[in-house]
């Protein structure tokens, strides 16, 4: 596990809900919201970059993962919910705007908290999962579509207690599959084979994993072991809940339909990485959803877990948004 110097990790009120934060570092404010299956170690490298370059560097654990409150209900993990929760952490800790970063299913939540509260939230950026303002399709009739004679994940994700049944035989194993299935490790698939995010009927996700030779360049036995100590302590339900609002958060997001990110943005993906690449369509369409795109950045021969994949691309990339946010 990777120590950072000066880490200083608490939890805040975030407006009623107990919200864990680790930060490092002084000056402008980068909140850092994290996917599934992740926690605010996610960020690590980060951190530590930011906090190096003047930057107050602060990643949370997502409602429902690590230290941070797991409310029981599906309903209880709207992005709405999740939006306010990345308002009132800012707000916990004293500051009054800052740029926000997600990554993975932080990455809409992050769009979401911009497109709510923009003069909280006047820079963002996004990592693997593309912008896509509201539109006329229902997600879980879309997923369907995408799924044609299988399940997609998301579709796979529905139903509570499915996924986490699936989970709960190997925890340790399950993830170390996902994660290194998803990532630009991963073998290349051979003609005609489907990729793990599709399950075949009466299958489960993991039948697709593919797993490591050994520990990873980018995920060490003792950084695996510090994910699966977090989901031993919050479980699997409150990151899987988040997938299971996605028809909710259609609902409540109307008022927002087809309306474009304003703020300055920025996109980073990886050439391997799923989102990425099923995201191309909206990539093109960045000069009218993200009117102020600073770049998009694709890393070559990185997969969906690009923070840690390529910590140096992804950096450079973050700090060079950061300071032409701040100039």
């Amino acid at each position: 596990m990777l120590e950072i110097d000066g880490l200083h990790r608490h939890d805040v009120d975030a407006h009623g809900t107990r919200i864990h934060v680790a930060e490092v570092g002084e000056g402008p404010l980068v909140l850092f919201v994290h996917g599934f299956p992740e926690s605010w170690y996610s960020w690590r490298h980060q951190l530590v970059a930011l906090a190096a370059d003047g930057y107050r560097a602060a990643a949370i654990d997502v409602r429902g993962y690590g230290s941070s409150e797991a409310p029981p209900d599906v309903d209880d993990y709207r992005i709405v919910a999740l939006a306010g929760d990345c308002v009132g952490v800012v707000e916990a800790l004293g500051e009054s705007t800052a740029t926000i970063v997600g990554h993975d299913w932080g990455s809409p939540i992050a769009a979401a908290a911009a497109r709510l509260r923009p003069d909280v939230f006047t820079a963002v950026a996004l990592l693997s999962v593309t912008y896509d303002p509201r539109n006329g399709h229902r997600p879980t009739e879309v997923f369907r579509a995408i799924g044609g004679d299988e399940e997609f994940y998301i579709e796979y994700f529905q139903e509570p207690g499915r996924a986490e049944a699936e989970i709960a035989e190997d925890p340790a194993r399950w993830l170390e599959g996902f994660y290194f299935g998803a990532s630009g490790d991963a073998p290349e698939l051979a003609a005609g084979e489907r990729a793990m995010a599709w399950v075949a009927p009466g299958t489960q996700l993991r039948d697709r994993f593919r797993y490591p030779d050994g520990p990873l360049p980018w995920l060490s036995a003792d950084d695996l072991a510090f994910y699966m100590a977090e989901f031993e302590r919050a479980g699997f339900t409150g990151g899987l809940n988040r997938y299971r609002c996605v028809d909710r958060d259609w609902d409540d997001l109307r008022a927002f339909h087809g309306a474009p990110l304003t703020q300055p943005s920025l996109f980073i993906g990886g050439e391997r990485d799923g989102p990425t690449m099923w995201g191309a369509g909206s990539i093109s369409r960045y000069p009218q959803t993200l009117p102020s795109l600073h770049a998009s950045v694709i890393l070559p021969g990185v997969g969906h877990w690009m923070q840690q994949e390529d910590a140096d691309g992804v950096n450079a990339a973050l700090l060079d948004f950061l300071a032409a946010v701040h100039a």
